[in-house]
């Protein structure tokens, strides 16, 4: 069964830090592009951050630029989002995506798989 789990969200102080993990399971993701988008109450969802299958390529959203890095761990089928400088407007739930192709991009129609969200809540 094709499947990704996050995991690390929780409630942080404005200025802190957070690292998100997304873990797959049920294919092999070695030419898969991988990324993080985020949904705020209210708000469209938007895209955070992407990167390439050969981990050479990454995107990241305006908002998110100098605060925000993507890696993944290839070994692991594991993809990161280590988040400093968080401000409550970060405050959202987060997806982690998967898509059959090696390009980065924060086109969510471009993304197969999704997983369930985990919540990132900052405040103090």
């Amino acid at each position: 069964q094709l499947k990704l789990v996050e995991s690390g969200g929780g409630l942080v102080q404005p200025g802190g830090s957070l690292t998100l993990s997304c873990a797959a399971s049920g294919f092999t993701w070695d030419y898969w592009a991988l990324a993080w988008f985020r949904q705020a109450p209210g708000k469209e969802r938007e895209g955070v951050s992407s990167i390439s299958s050969n981990h050479a390529t990454t995107l990241y959203g305006d908002s998110v630029k100098g605060r925000f890095t993507i890696s993944r761990d290839d070994a692991r089928t594991t993809v990161y989002l280590k988040m400093n400088s968080l401000k409550p407007e970060d405050t959202a739930v987060y997806y982690c995506a998967a898509r059959q192709f090696r390009a980065a991009t924060l086109k969510e129609e471009l993304y197969d798989m999704w997983g369930q969200g985990t919540q990132v809540t900052v405040s103090s």
